[in-house]
């Protein structure tokens, strides 16, 4: 790791625009769970180191709110094209702090990453955001000192998507990464000094979430929270807020549906709702983990399924040939083995994989990938996010009883649509409560709008819709 990132690094902040030694001497672990050997250690933060970054982004933001378009499109083409240059680097460091596989930090979790700065930046030239209705100013000013709490999964991912909008809109930013995952976060402070992003505009304070979590949710000075993690940590978070009624942004868990209409390609649509729902080893809080099939047809996808989930390769994430790398911490591996217990001891049908470790992969937190069919809405599996390479195969006798299947959950922040019927899926797509339906397995789109109904949180992220998120609406009346 010391050849990936400055050890010296690990030690401090970034606030106010240089590197600093945390208030306590203090640190966490951070393991690489394909080894299960400590890496590096952080420093710990403090309150008292929440509030100097806070204190930080409070001075600068009289200035940056009202810096020119100009100046913040140039900033970040300069983030971005850092980011692109040093792909290689944030990809190792992914791969040895959260276990992707080097393969897909290359493809997916640098470049998706490097689209968010992308897109906030080509939207801010042609933003309006002053604009007359009716004799009224309506004016869009940025919110002001945004606090930020970013997840272990797609640790980069998710940062860029939440700062690089802060940014772009005006505001100034205090960042706490996971204290699982926190190695590529000082790697992007130190592309946002690079890039020439003003003192105080970016700080980051590492730490856990009981104290520098809370420490930011509750400071006064901080205008807005943005969390993306578990509901247990954004309800913490949305009520440490709530005495300074601050806006909270809140994009959570997900227990997403994949309804396969009885008119869809099986032998192509399953075999992708496989790989979809095991992208990133099942570790994303989108993954169609719920797998909604017609009765008649269950026992020829139950070998589809079967057969592709066999096929994954697994193993050393270092490895270009490797698809799934390990769970990326300890806890989250215990949790995945609880959960296909549960499903075990709830009679689902088990067609692969299964409990315990990866055969030959004695170290490391590796996942078999594993699949249940069979599955009734009733089961743990079926309303539990579990967080790994495990799908539940659920059927269904008419298209009325799938959309009832997709809506049972308390969560709703994506689903998927599969037929061939345009019609029909648009139809059934429609009547999902979820933030976001994918019809047909669509490419990626970074400026579609992200988040959940129901429990899934409060809030979009990506796209315009992101962007507005760190502004406020100011009308002026009689101009």
């Amino acid at each position: 790791m010391t050849a990936l990132i400055d050890p010296q690094l690990c030690k401090r902040f970034y606030i106010d625009g240089q590197w600093c030694l945390p208030a306590v001497a203090a640190s966490l672990p951070v393991v690489n769970p394909a080894t299960e050997t400590v890496i590096a250690e952080v420093a710990k933060g403090s309150a008292a180191d929440v509030d100097r970054a806070v204190a930080a982004a409070r001075a600068a933001f009289a200035q940056w709110s009202v810096s020119p378009v100009a100046t913040r499109v140039q900033v970040l083409t300069r983030l971005h094209e850092l980011m692109l240059e040093r792909t290689e680097a944030f990809a190792q460091v992914l791969s040895q702090e959260m276990g992707a596989a080097i393969s897909f930090a290359r493809t997916m979790q640098v470049p998706l990453a490097a689209e968010h700065i992308r897109v906030v930046r080509d939207l801010l030239p042609d933003y309006p955001f002053e604009k007359l209705e009716g004799g009224t100013a309506i004016v869009r000013e940025a919110i002001g000192v945004c606090a930020l709490i970013t997840p272990w999964n797609w640790p980069l991912y998710q940062i860029t998507a939440k700062a690089a909008a802060a940014i772009a809109a005006g505001c100034t930013v205090v960042l706490k990464p996971s204290e699982l995952s926190p190695l590529s976060a000082l790697l992007f402070a130190q592309l946002m000094h690079d890039a020439g992003v003003p003192a105080g505009v970016f700080n980051l304070v590492n730490g856990s979430g009981a104290e520098v979590g809370e420490a930011m949710a509750a400071h006064p000075d901080v205008d807005m929270i943005s969390i993306t993690g578990s509901n247990r940590a954004g309800a913490l978070v949305a009520q440490a807020a709530a005495p300074t009624v601050k806006r909270v942004t809140q994009e959570l868990g997900g227990k997403s549906p994949n309804i396969l209409l009885p008119d869809a390609d099986f032998e192509t649509v399953v075999p992708k709702g496989v790989m979809t729902a095991f992208r990133n080893v099942g570790q994303s809080c989108s993954a169609p983990t719920r797998m909604i099939v017609p009765r008649a047809r269950l026992a020829d996808i139950e070998a589809l399924a079967a057969a592709t989930a066999n096929a994954i390769v697994v193993g050393d994430p270092a490895s270009t040939e490797t698809v799934l790398g390990p769970i990326a911490n300890e806890a989250q591996f215990n949790r995945v083995q609880a959960m296909i217990d549960s499903g075990l001891s709830s009679d689902a049908k088990l067609i692969c994989g299964g409990p315990g470790r990866v055969e030959g992969l004695e170290a490391g937190f590796y996942a078999r990938p594993t699949i249940f069919s069979e599955v009734t809405s009733d089961m743990p599996i079926a309303q539990e996010e579990i967080f790994g390479p495990v799908l539940c195969i659920i059927p269904y006798d008419t298209v009325e009883q799938a959309v009832a299947i997709a809506n049972d959950t308390v969560y709703g922040l994506s689903a998927h649509v599969q037929g061939q019927d345009l019609v029909q899926v648009r139809a059934v797509a429609s009547r999902i409560r979820a933030g976001q339906v994918l019809l047909n397995y669509p490419a990626w789109n970074p400026y579609a709008p992200f988040g959940g109904y129901k429990r899934s949180g409060n809030g979009r992220e990506f796209g315009v819709h992101g962007f507005e998120e760190y502004l406020e609406t100011k009308a002026m009346i009689g101009v």
